[in-house]
């Protein structure tokens, strides 16, 4: 295993500072566990419980390069799985497949869903991955957007890489700002709410721990409809800090974005997804 360059980046600094608010303070569903479990039974109530919630279409490019790395035979491992965006696919492509959430509303949520599907191949662990017991090693061990919350992301990932026998998958959405947000802080001298962690972020880390993983940007499409235009500037404009702007100027940036017809606003936005990904170290230390 190489010796990484020494960098002054210092990258787990910049990821944690990530996890702050726009007050400089971290929200309590970083830290709370109590608020994380409300917000996943909160979100499968509210799609419908005991229903079935459907894969993301925007993420499709992201399952089909996944599961072009998957094999038959493997055994592979899901950190965070959320609703399943990729949970169902992985498990149907391959031997087995295990979820660690934190949350119990997501597994029972899963679990419910496989069932629905006659997946009979997943397993279930209730575990912050921090503190997680080790199994395995798996064959592949993945997870896409499923850092939020792990402020020592450098153990994190050194768990996540001894975890593996032969691939390791890491994704993260990037490019979220919607261009109009850029425009009104060009153009407004707005403060915008804009994604503050980065997969650079996830690459310096591996490249400091001495791991060469490869990336791979996916591009990704996500269309949007408000029903009316005061549902589309509550949402549009929510992210501005400021408390007070032109919000007429502001409101004009943001039309010239929308497509309407028929009374229904409709905005398609075009960003990312890296996926990173990398045979794992057998040696690797901080």
């Amino acid at each position: 295993m190489r010796q990484a360059a020494r960098m002054k980046l210092n990258a787990k600094e910049l990821w944690f500072e990530g996890m702050r608010d726009w007050n400089g303070k971290l929200p309590e569903r970083m830290t709370d566990d109590r608020q994380e479990e409300a917000f996943w039974r909160g979100y499968v109530e509210r799609r419908g419980e005991g229903r079935t919630i459907a894969p993301d279409e925007y993420a499709r490019p992201v399952r089909e390069a996944l599961l072009a790395l998957l094999k038959p035979e493997d055994e592979v491992l899901e950190i965070g799985p959320g609703w399943g965006n990729y949970t169902f696919a992985a498990a149907s492509a391959v031997k087995s497949l295990t979820c660690v959430d934190r949350s119990c509303s997501v597994l029972d949520y899963l679990a419910g869903e496989a069932g629905r599907q006659s997946i009979a191949n997943m397993d279930y662990i209730h575990a912050k991955w921090e503190e997680y017991e080790l199994q395995g090693p798996f064959d592949v061990v993945f997870g896409v957007n499923c850092f939020y919350r792990m402020a020592d992301i450098d153990e994190a990932l050194i768990r996540i890489n001894d975890s593996a026998r032969r691939l390791v998958v890491l994704g993260l959405t990037v490019g979220t700002e919607r261009p109009y947000h850029t425009e009104i802080r060009e153009r407004l001298g707005c403060r915008i709410k804009f994604q503050r962690r980065d997969y650079i972020h996830l690459l310096a880390m591996l490249y400091e721990l001495g791991i060469d993983a490869d990336c791979r940007m996916v591009e990704l499409e996500r269309t949007y409809e408000y029903d009316s235009e005061e549902a589309l500037m509550k949402s549009s404009l929510s992210p501005i800090l400021d408390e007070t702007y032109d919000r007429k100027a502001a409101e004009a940036i943001v039309r010239r974005y929308m497509t309407e017809q028929e009374g229904k606003f409709t905005f398609t936005h075009r960003f990312k997804a890296a996926l990173l990904s990398w045979r794992p170290e057998r040696r690797i230390g901080l």
